[in-house]
């Protein structure tokens, strides 16, 4: 059965003229698997993708086990040339957005293709349809299925494998989008950071000032009084973020759904929160690369009943030797007073002392000004680019 959680209107089919591709919409369980199952022949034998757990797969595309089909609404599609699956997407109806931004926009995420604009295009224009019989005049993306979950596509940066959570894709990617008509909505950056070059001087003093004059402690997660701490950084979430391009608020199940996920895989020393007076204000999240033993797993726990991938697994999380700090938020009042760099010089030092090398900071917005200055000032450099695009249907 399709993804939709409502009763919306379908497309039951589609296909560009003169094409020989045909779409249509996933509606059995051996579909679903074909969906899922497509990228690990596209990208079968490119050393930089990491293949996800088809488990862990399984249950993001299944309504009773993610959260966001509460409220949101996806429709995939599978694109066939002679029998064979050369591509997919999903398009999605996310509520909460439009809610947010007062906005009529239709989404789209999940699409993989082959190298060939009109598997691209028959893709596109299927989505394009579904979106537009909800009464969107635009859609966005792509988002999976929304910007708290891997989101945008890579156009800059493919020398090195992807960070936990973001998202990769072949070079040729850029040119189906703009071929299709798509243009960009907005660019997201991520930033490299080594543990072996020494904080600037500059930045440390200045760090070390702010700390004494606004009196901010900063202390690590406590796992014993763990669901007392997620409602803490909830709140510091919501109100950090609301300013922001792309930000949608969370709902409770869907924050405790992901904290729930991140509590097996964080290091607890990395995940920082500064009080002021006793009042959370702040908090940002590094965590151990998983991608790394998530390849080394190859996307499935078990192989003829035996549990080698889960194996490779855990051998491989063992030597994770690099970090990705997803998030880093101040409640508004606290903002434009250093906070940021005590948390980042905090982050960086525990990250060197527990034998990270270093890592990634993403993704931040392209004209984040401030946010970007402050990473820049900590010695990090941009390398990669992620983008969003838009196109009305």
């Amino acid at each position: 059965m399709p993804a939709s959680v409502k009763k919306l209107k379908v497309v039951e089919s589609a296909a560009p003229a003169g094409s020989d591709v045909t779409v249509t919409p996933v509606q059995s369980a051996q579909d679903r698997e074909v969906f899922i199952r497509f990228p690990y022949r596209l990208y079968a034998g490119d050393p930089n993708w990491v293949p996800p757990l088809e488990m862990e797969r399984k249950d993001f595309l299944n309504p009773k086990k993610n959260p966001w089909f509460e409220f949101g609404n996806a429709e995939l599609f599978l694109a066939r040339r002679n029998g064979e699956v050369v591509g997919r997407i999903a398009a999605v109806d996310d509520p909460h957005w439009n809610d947010f931004y007062k906005s009529r926009t239709g989404f789209f995420g999940m699409f993989e293709s082959i190298d060939d604009p009109s598997v691209a295009r028959g893709l596109f224009d299927a989505a394009a349809s579904w979106v537009k019989a909800q009464g969107f005049p635009e859609m966005m993306g792509p988002f999976n299925f929304s910007t708290n979950y891997e989101c945008a596509v890579l156009v800059e940066g493919f020398e090195a494998p992807p960070a936990v959570i973001m998202t990769y894709n072949p070079r040729y990617y850029d040119a189906l989008y703009t071929g299709a008509g798509f243009t960009k909505a907005k660019d997201l950056w991520a930033f490299e950071l080594s543990t072996s070059v020494p904080p600037p001087e500059r930045v440390v003093r200045i760090a070390e000032k702010i700390r004494h004059r606004e009196g901010i402690v900063v202390r690590s997660i406590r796992m014993d009084d763990f669901a007392a701490e997620v409602r803490r950084v909830k709140d510091i979430y919501n109100a950090a973020w609301e300013d922001n391009w792309g930000f949608v608020p969370m709902t409770d199940h869907e924050f405790d759904h992901m904290a729930k996920e991140m509590k097996a895989i964080i290091r607890p020393e990395l995940v920082l929160i500064a009080e002021v007076k006793g009042e959370p204000v702040a908090f940002s999240m590094t965590i151990p690369d998983a991608n790394y033993a998530l390849k080394a797993a190859g996307g499935r726990l078990t192989s003829y009943g035996l549990p080698i991938g889960l194996v490779k697994l855990l051998l491989a999380s063992r030597r994770i030797r690099r970090v990705r700090l997803v998030t880093l938020g101040i409640k508004a009042g606290f903002r434009k007073r250093g906070i940021d760099a005590v948390l980042y010089l905090d982050t960086l030092t525990m990250a060197k002392k527990l034998g990270y090398s270093g890592g990634e900071i993403s993704w931040t917005l392209e004209d984040n000004v401030l946010v970007n200055r402050s990473i820049e000032m900590m010695g990090a450099k941009k390398t990669k680019t992620y983008r969003v695009y838009r196109r009305a249907v």
